[in-house]
């Protein structure tokens, strides 16, 4: 199949029981995209038809930055198939894990295997909270060719395929072709031809959990089946072996791993679905940072001393002999104690030889000491500028609201301005180097719960598929450090207007008159990568919308008319309580993205709809 509808097969990237998986190009968008193409079984079975037709337009609202989001539905020729958007420009770079592993040598890092989780991880527990009627989404059938490789993105972008379509297709039908294509293939494996399929067949039932093993048709599932492949897969990626009957523990079989890989495992595998976490992502980062139980059991000597101290008798342990045993941990031998009484003794009280010496001190509070943070020697990111001329512009507006007006004209000298907003791979290298969330005057940066960056276990990282978005939850005061920091500072009002406008007399947007939603990110859902829609005047990039951008000024209702009689480098008022705010966000409404409509707010406020950008001055 070369051509299906108007898009032109680039790459087979692999097949399931019920449909298989391209890379196509549309040559009127010159666009990759990835195509699902369902099988012609399934095109003839009325009641998935119907079942399809009346669901895949909820299933088509999930959207998460490591989900393949479905773009549109189309048919050709009695074929449905699903245009998925695409994760990748290059056509060599896309590989599922299974074929990932074979290219690495089934050799994966500890760090890259945790990263791969984690966004197989944020990824379930997303879909898990949204809702399909009464039921949440689930996955049902997590494996290795479900999950897709980015090889060409930076920290190997990892997203998730299928998803739905158990649903779609009814638990039970996909249970029962699974049983019969494992039958099929155990009675052909003597052939050397099948005994790949055979491998593969096999490979999938493992990933199924006990109650889904139990049931054939008829059978719905909650979440806890992808918490249980999930745990399969990662002991998986850790061993290269498929947990059965009695598993062996991390510890033993992958000594040089550092986290508690065996917590999860003991947690997400546990037979008893209730028992298995809810929330993926925050169970495992959790547990991994625990201390595992079978680090304890080796503490021979802290026993031992233990033992002593308390019962005042001296212990002589053989060394223990570990034996391989059956059970998930291994545990030592017993021992041969041999005991030796310790003669008691009597310890002589002493004695205060001037008991009224405490009323005597002189006593005063302490003086409070910071904490010294070491100042980690981090390169920052830097941003392309563009160096707006000075000279002579206008700003404001007498059609807008009462702050805008009245328009006047004012002049700058040349400044340099970023041509988009921090990203939070940015800003997360400032606040390594400043070892905390707070600057030198105890002020707040950011505040984590309301940004996309996460501290778990002392170090800081960024959530899965945010890392070129920009940085949200920051407050002025971090602006302005984060500016200092790389040696530039946050630009005036009047030089992020004139930016915004192009230095034009007319117009409302920096698109011109009118400004429609595929020319910036508002009236959405979150924030989007920054410049990802087209760059407006000076080729600058989300000056309207993605987020709110910290200006310098304070802020005064009534500044323009005094601004208006002191038309040289404008700076604002000399003191205030708001910070000014401009530029709309994703959750704007059109007014809010107009270059002259001023917002404000208090410089220690932080939300997820705030940002900022840098300037410089021109010499």
């Amino acid at each position: 199949m070369d051509v299906i509808g108007d898009y032109h097969m680039v790459k087979y990237l692999g097949e399931n029981d019920f449909s298989s998986m391209y890379l196509a190009k549309h040559p009127l968008m010159q666009k990759n995209y990835l195509l699902q193409v369902l099988s012609e079984d399934l095109m003839n079975d009325e009641d998935f038809v119907q079942r399809f037709q009346e669901e895949v337009h909820a299933l088509a609202k999930l959207d998460h930055p490591s989900l393949l989001k479905i773009h549109t539905i189309s048919q050709d020729g009695g074929k449905f198939f699903l245009v998925m958007d695409p994760i990748a420009d290059g056509i060599e770079n896309i590989v599922h894990l299974e074929r990932y592993l074979d290219l690495k040598g089934n050799v994966l890092t500890e760090t890259e295997i945790e990263t791969i989780l984690l966004s197989v991880a944020s990824t379930l527990d997303y879909a898990h909270t949204m809702s399909r009627g009464k039921e949440p989404w689930i996955h049902g059938s997590l494996k290795l060719t479900n999950i897709l490789i980015d090889q060409n993105s930076q920290g190997k972008k990892v997203f998730l395929a299928n998803f739905g379509l158990t649903h779609l297709l009814g638990e039970g039908r996909c249970l029962l072709s699974s049983y019969q294509k494992l039958a099929l293939s155990m009675a052909q494996s003597s052939k050397d031809a099948d005994y790949k399929t055979y491998l593969s067949y096999i490979r999938d039932f493992f990933f199924l959990a006990p109650e889904q093993k139990a049931c054939l048709q008829n059978c719905s599932f909650a979440g806890k089946v992808d918490v249980y492949a999930f745990g399969v897969l990662t002991y998986y990626l850790l061993t290269k072996q498929f947990p059965e009957g009695i598993i062996e523990p991390i510890a033993s079989l992958q000594p040089d791993m550092q986290l508690s890989w065996d917590l999860v495992i003991r947690c997400f595998l546990d037979k008893n679905p209730v028992k298995r976490p809810v929330y993926i992502a925050k169970s495992m980062e959790t547990l991994l940072r625990k201390k595992t139980e079978s680090q304890d059991l080796y503490a021979w000597k802290d026993i031992e001393k233990k033992v002593e101290d308390k019962m005042q008798l001296s212990f002589s342990f053989d060394k223990p002999d570990v034996e391989t045993s059956s059970s998930y941990f291994a545990f030592p031998k017993a021992h041969t104690l041999k005991p030796i009484i310790k003669p008691p003794s009597i310890n002589r009280p002493t004695y205060e030889p001037d008991p009224g010496a405490i009323f005597q001190k002189e006593l005063s509070v302490s003086r409070y000491e910071p904490t010294k943070v070491e100042i980690k020697e981090v390169e920052p990111i830097f941003t392309q500028m563009v160096v707006i001329p000075g000279g002579t512009y206008f700003r404001g507006s007498n059609t807008g609201a009462r702050d805008e007006t009245p328009k006047h004209a004012v002049t700058i000298d040349s400044f340099a301005i970023d041509i988009h907003p921090v990203t939070n791979e940015q800003f997360i290298r400032f606040l390594t180097a400043m070892g905390g969330e707070k600057d030198g005057s105890n002020n707040d940066i950011l505040r984590l719960r309301d940004s996309r960056i996460k501290r778990v276990g002392g170090r800081l990282s960024v959530e899965s598929g945010y890392n070129k978005h920009p940085v949200v939850g920051i407050t002025w005061y971090g602006a302005v450090a984060y500016a200092k920091w790389v040696g530039k500072r946050l630009p005036t009002e009047a030089e992020w207007e004139i930016a915004a406008s192009g230095g034009k007399d007319s117009g409302m947007y920096t698109t011109g008159d009118h400004i429609e939603r595929n020319q910036a990110n508002f009236f959405s859902s979150d924030t989007t990568a920054v410049m990802s829609y087209p760059p407006g005047f000076f080729s600058l990039y989300d000056m309207a919308g993605n987020v709110y951008e910290w200006c310098e000024d304070w802020y005064a209702y009534n500044y323009y008319d005094v601004s208006m009689h002191e038309p040289e480098n404008p700076k604002g008022p000399p003191q205030g309580v708001y910070r000014v705010l401009r530029g709309g966000c994703w959750k704007s409404l059109k007014e809010d993205l107009r270059f002259s409509h001023r917002h404000r707010n208090n410089p220690g406020t932080v939300n997820r709809t705030y940002g900022f950008r840098c300037a410089a001055d021109v010499h």
